[in-house]
């Protein structure tokens, strides 16, 4: 199959590794710009040492990028944790359009920050889709979805990088052959279970020692490795690390308390608060169970 592939980072190069071992016709790959210290994305280290033909819109809405994007007679476009918009126009060039992946159970947790909002919600389970995309925020009809447990020490680093990165290529191309069969399933999203969050920044990654044991340990881990959780020592910024995970119980309703330092008996987890600057370690600020 003729396919265009678009992505970025390390899900991309193995997308592109699968399909081109698949058999597939590579007709064209679309990693982004490279960044201000000129470092390249992987797709495009991947794509040059290949020899296959790239390019680094700054943006797809341009009617030159459109043209560019037509001409190449794909019959499948494949979205691999794609960091630009995407218009319709593009998305439905293929022959058979376009596919998309995205790390949640969707449509739970639309948005660019679903693995952290999974984790920080408490989610006992996920997912990831690839679906048909279209003009909305991860609205597209489903084409197939596989689902994954979210452990009780998985942050958002461990949860996408054991699970749901390995899950989303060997899914990629179940997909694809579903499609060259005439199998592909087009399920429209349930909009009375759909969720969107906000792409997860500093603002939301802050600990609230006045909340529940179990939503601060949440919060941590949903923002492992970024944003990265903090609270205030001090009038200091302190990074927030989770350590030495075991078990938790999250029904646990008591509240933290205390701040930074202080020691609390609720089990046999506990987060550690590190000072980015001087390196101090506060010790364990809370063990939750």
């Amino acid at each position: 199959m003729r396919i265009a592939l678009i992505g970025q980072a390390a899900f991309a190069e193995k997308a592109l590794d699968v399909l081109v071992e698949h058999g597939e016709e590579i007709v064209h790959v679309f990693p982004p710009p490279d960044a201000a210290s000129g470092r390249q994305d992987p797709l495009k280290e991947k794509a040059a040492k290949l020899g296959l033909p790239l390019s680094q819109p700054k943006t797809f809405k341009t009617d030159a990028v459109f043209e560019q994007f037509k001409s190449l007679d794909a019959e499948l476009g494949v979205l691999a944790n794609v960091p630009l918009i995407v218009p319709e126009r593009i998305l439905y060039a293929p022959r058979f359009k376009s596919i998309c992946f995205h790390p949640s159970r969707l449509p739970r947790h639309r948005g660019a920050s679903a693995i952290n909002w999974t984790v920080i919600q408490g989610d006992s389970e996920t997912a990831i889709t690839w679906f048909w995309p279209d003009q909305g925020i991860d609205t597209g009809p489903i084409l197939l979805q596989r689902r994954a447990p979210v452990g009780a020490d998985d942050t958002t680093g461990s949860l996408y990088f054991n699970k749901l990165f390995p899950l989303g290529i060997e899914t990629l191309i179940e997909s694809i052959d579903l499609i060259k069969v005439g199998r592909a399933p087009r399920i429209a999203q349930d909009e009375s279970q759909a969720t969107y969050e906000p792409p997860c920044r500093d603002e939301h990654a802050k600990v609230n020692f006045a909340r529940p044991a179990h939503e601060v340990y949440n919060l941590v881990r949903g923002c492992d490795p970024q944003p990265g959780a903090f609270a205030i020592a001090d009038g200091a910024d302190v990074a927030a690390v989770a350590g030495d995970v075991d078990r938790i119980r999250l029904d646990d309703d008591r509240r933290l308390g205390g701040g930074v330092g202080q020691r609390l008996h609720l089990g046999e987890l506990f987060v550690v608060f590190d000072h980015p600057a001087v390196g101090q370690r506060f010790g364990p600020a809370a063990v939750l169970g």
